[in-house]
């Protein structure tokens, strides 16, 4: 057996098996890949182009991030903020990698990029509104989840192969798969009634766990095989069981997952911030307030951002927001480390990425910022709430006549569905791939009088 040796925290003691280098890893489910004798590429190059070609991904240009889509022109959509978070974990990866040379269990670039701009393709138009929705539409049927639906978008539902979705390797899945545990495992033991009506529908009452489907099982199981039974079942442990009000969570990442994780933190906290600044949702005093309140100063001069006033006056300012926006993500990415939690045999597991605690703390900040000046704001929780009311209203309408009212490709799959639980998940697919302003096009065809035209189906 090899033997490799890493530099991490000084608390870490290594302990590097061979199995994570294996070729198991850039298996695929398929058991195979293209036949090209001349493609130099990777496993992980080709998953990554894989996922920048196919239409699911293409689709996160119409979807909402935190505003949403078509209230202005220069805001995040799901698309961009992927691509940022690409972006970050790669920075990332090459700081990790600079660190701990001898390291070769870190991800590759094409690895981790693949990793991160999968991360969002399963998540439904209208941002988490959608997702309420549609868990709640769902609630007799397995429920909805975003980050299930990516796995079982990426696993089974792109129409790159028959069978297998994307057919990507096993390495690149376990990287996508956040949150290991099935549905039911950290479902709430009770949910309430449905709601009498579409408006009665409200956010705390549907906010579904976060996991993977039930029906995909043997995916995850798949993914976790190279492993030891200690581990997986480990890796799926919860680190707060379901009760009867509120979802259980979920306790470990791997370490790519961890590492597209911060990234994902760091570009929601910082460049989401930026949109509202931009659009005038935040203004000057309040970034003072925060960052002269909330800095550490001992870290922001580690970090070189020691002057909370000057931070918050460039963030304001037109001309050097860029750069500041720039000097922030830096800060957070060298704030970052590789360590060991010594649970796991599995290097691949026990590795994981994590952010200094004043870091953190900030970041946290910035988050509660935009949480109090945008998302809690009046303006902005009509546009979810009319989100919520356009998907459940759009599930009831073609649950009531799939025959007539699902497009060609899904009526069919309707039709061959196994059971009543399969045939609603094709609806549930259904919407949960529309952009934003083909989910309202639908729904006003539907139900707006005088509104809609005939064209070719999407």
């Amino acid at each position: 057996m090899l033997t490799f040796h890493i530099h991490l925290n000084p608390e870490c003691t290594p302990l590097m098996r061979d199995f994570d280098l294996k070729e198991e890893w850039t298996h695929r489910r398929s058991g195979g890949a293209p036949n090209r004798p001349e493609d130099p590429r990777s496993p992980y190059e080709r998953d990554r182009s894989r996922l920048m070609h196919t239409s699911g991904f293409r689709r996160l240009q119409g979807k909402t991030q935190v505003l949403g889509v078509g209230e202005s022109d220069f805001h995040r959509t799901r698309l961009t903020h992927s691509m940022e978070v690409a972006q970050i974990a790669r920075g990332l990866v090459h700081i990790l990698k600079e660190r701990s040379p001898d390291n070769q269990y870190l991800p590759s670039y094409s690895l981790i990029e693949a990793t991160a701009l999968a991360h969002d393709i399963g998540h439904p138009p209208h941002g988490h509104s959608g997702e309420i929705a549609l868990n709640c539409a769902m609630r007799d049927y397995g429920g909805f989840e975003g980050n299930a639906q990516t796995l079982r978008l990426l696993a089974r539902q792109e129409p790159y192969s028959d069978h297998y979705g994307l057919d990507l390797a096993r390495r690149t899945l376990l990287g996508v798969l956040k949150y290991p545990a099935a549905y039911s495992q950290v479902s709430r033991e009770e949910w309430p009634d449905p709601p009498a009506h579409p408006n009665e529908l409200k956010r705390k009452n549907w906010t579904p766990p976060k996991c993977y489907f039930d029906e995909d099982q043997e995916i995850v199981d798949w993914i976790l095989d190279p492993l030891s039974k200690e581990d997986r079942d480990s890796f799926q442990a919860l680190s707060r069981p379901p009760s009867a009000h509120k979802n259980g969570k979920t306790q470990h990442k791997s370490l790519d997952a961890s590492i597209m994780d911060v990234a994902d933190d760091i570009a929601y906290g910082v460049h989401d911030l930026e949109d509202a600044i931009t659009l005038d949702l935040i203004e000057k005093q309040d970034l003072e307030e925060q960052i002269e309140s909330a800095l550490d100063p001992d870290w922001g001069k580690e970090v070189g951002i020691s002057d909370p006033k000057s931070l918050a006056e460039n963030l304001a300012r037109r001309g050097s927001r860029k750069q500041a926006v720039g000097k922030l993500v830096h800060a957070f990415l060298q704030s970052t480390y590789l360590t060991r939690r010594d649970t796991f045999e599995a290097p691949i597991l026990d590795l994981t990425v994590r952010m200094k605690e004043p870091a953190r703390d900030f970041l946290t900040t910035l988050d509660d910022l935009k949480f109090e000046k945008v998302i809690n704001q009046a303006t902005t929780q009509q546009l979810e709430y009319r989100g919520r009311l356009l998907i459940v209203r759009l599930f009831d309408a073609l649950a009531s006549d799939p025959e007539s009212l699902l497009k060609s490709r899904y009526r069919k799959q309707h039709e061959e569905a196994s059971d009543e639980q399969a045939a609603h998940c094709v609806i549930c697919d259904y919407i949960a791939g529309m952009t934003d302003e083909y989910a309202t096009e639908i729904y006003e065809r539907l139900y707006v009088p005088r509104n809609g035209r005939v064209s070719a189906a999407r």
